[in-house]
């Protein structure tokens, strides 16, 4: 075995798909999991932050949901889409570690913010940041892992999602708590809990990200037989998809590609600029959304980020199908990969919501302490997250061994079971049973995970699986993270900070979701089955 420009080439002969993962494997997936640990701990400490940040900077919960949601969301899923292309072209560790000194950086950088324009613009270099770590990682996964245990090994790495998500309830409250007790008045240069509680969880992703820079590369589909060259020029397609996803130049991409893809891209844009000024309309938000960019009465920011956004999406797609008609026929233009990843898109909807508004609502309308919010809600959620996704993962696997569909009867149980559990969460006054159910719903909603994640990655081919990363992150972002938060959150600041009735409002994507995945049932057998042929057609050399 020679190692040149620090991919590992195996001898070029077929892959026993039966046989031992190398312990290697293993031991990198369990880097990638200390990867997505703290890629959640600095997404989700905003929850436990969210009543200090509220008070200290006068803003409301519509603004917190879209602090977290969709400022975050937005500039994640659309950087996704040019980081996915580059890692399917470029070296996957070492765009990791890049993204992961990123978004470190920016977290750190949140703990200085005095006011919500500046922790926006945080928040929206975290997006970016952090667009990097899940394409890398699922590409890696894939070609570490052989089929047979793909939902498993993803399932685990997505358990970081859990653990991140727990444990930043307990570092977060730990840290505000001890912090303020420490300098009751601000301490050094005026940094109250909160902001401490960013920089703390910032700044170790600096050392995380020269760990990962050790990680060998894997060769890029050998554990399929499908083994595919190093790209030249991996740049030239990053920066290709980096200014057909970026207004306006969408607009020039379009213009470049005729007068027709032209009036499309424009009809596009008309578009979504209407509805975004009709939703502006229809769903107004409060006075801090509506002066983020100095001027009132335009639309509001939650609106005016989506619409971008998704414009911005559409014309990525449209451009995808001329420059790549085969990844697009398998992805966008494949029903079953949509009906997966919008499927589980619905389940997102919710899940964000219940996790973000957990710990605001049981410190709000049940009392609950800081620290014990992280004991007894942040903890048990990073058990029943990780048992959740890997019991899930497991059944998926065991579900594919059985019937072509196994895997999306997993994400069906993770759309419906847990409701009654979430309603009971968040209806309850009594805060032992909050945690109680909150701690069951968890595991329920984690069973989805990993089993929508491997669905996916099965629907494309190796070169593919970057792009495919991404694009399912658009669904679990731009419509779970970027809507389910901020709609949670503008029904309670409409209705007098009633959490409760916020967070039941999300239960409203569960007969989208239904509809999802019961096509996904029909359809992705056979798809599934036809990749390569599928492919063929749209003229890949395969």
């Amino acid at each position: 075995m020679s190692k040149i420009d620090d991919v590992v080439r195996p001898e070029k002969t077929p892959i026993d798909p039966n046989a031992k993962v190398p312990a290697y494997s293993w031991y990198a997936l369990g880097v990638l999991v200390l990867v997505y640990v703290l890629n959640f701990i600095d997404r989700q400490i905003l929850s436990i932050l969210a009543n200090d940040i509220k008070a200290d900077l006068g803003v409301e919960d519509d603004y917190l949901g879209f602090l977290y949601g969709t400022a975050f969301a937005v500039f994640y899923a659309l950087f996704g889409i040019p980081l996915g292309k580059l890692a399917d072209s470029w070296k996957r560790v070492r765009l990791m570690s890049i993204g992961l000194a990123l978004w470190s950086t920016m977290t750190a950088l949140s703990g200085f913010a005095k006011n919500a324009s500046t922790l926006t613009v945080a928040r929206i270099g975290v997006g970016v940041g952090e667009a990097t770590a899940s394409p890398s990682a699922y590409s890696l996964i894939s070609d570490w892992f052989p089929a047979r245990l793909r939902a498993t090994a993803l399932a685990i790495y997505s358990s970081g999602l859990y653990i991140g998500g727990g444990i930043s309830l307990l570092i977060g409250g730990l840290i505000v708590e001890n912090w303020n007790a420490a300098y009751p008045g601000g301490g050094p240069y005026g940094i109250v809990g909160w902001q401490a509680a960013f920089l703390s969880v910032g700044i170790p992703g600096l050392l995380l990200a020269l760990w990962v820079l050790t990680l060998k590369e894997p060769v890029r589909g050998a554990i399929d037989g499908l083994e595919t060259p190093e790209d030249p020029e991996p740049f030239r397609g990053f920066l290709r998809e980096l200014f057909q996803v970026i207004p306006p130049f969408t607009i020039f991409g379009a213009a470049a590609r005729g007068s027709r893809a032209l009036f499309i891209n424009l009809a596009g844009l008309a578009g979504f600029a209407i509805l975004a000024l009709v939703l502006t309309q229809l769903v107004p938000a409060s006075s801090t959304l509506m002066n983020f960019l100095g001027a009132p009465g335009l639309v509001s920011d939650q609106w005016l980020f989506l619409g971008v956004g998704y414009y911005a999406v559409f014309s990525w797609a449209m451009g995808l199908k001329a420059r790549d008609l085969p990844t697009f026929s398998l992805t966008w233009g494949s029903p079953a990969f949509l009906c997966v990843v919008l499927g589980y898109g619905m389940v997102a909807f919710m899940a964000y919501s219940a996790s973000y508004w957990g710990a605001p609502y049981a410190e709000r309308a049940l009392g609950a302490a800081k620290s014990d919010l992280g004991w007894f809600l942040g903890a048990p959620a990073a058990v029943a997250g990780f048992l959740g996704v890997i019991l899930g993962g497991r059944m998926a696997d065991f579900l594919l061994e059985r019937r072509p569909a196994g895997r999306i009867w997993v994400v069906l149980f993770g759309l419906i079971v847990p409701l009654p559990f979430v309603a009971i969460a968040f209806t309850t006054d009594n805060v032992t049973i909050f945690y109680i159910f909150s701690f069951i719903g968890n595991l329920l909603i984690a069973s989805a995970l990993g089993a929508a994640a491997a669905s996916s990655q099965a629907l494309v081919l190796p070169r593919m699986r970057g792009m495919a990363t991404a694009i399912f992150f658009l669904a679990t972002t731009l419509v779970g993270l970027g809507l389910g938060p901020f709609m949670a959150g503008y029904v309670s600041a409409a209705n007098g900070d009633n959490l409760s009735l916020g967070v039941l409002s999300t239960f409203v994507a569960v007969p989208f979701g239904l509809a999802l995945l019961f096509t996904a049932l029909k359809l992705v057998p056979e798809a599934g089955a036809s990749v390569v042929e599928r492919a063929r057609e749209a003229g890949e050399a395969v």
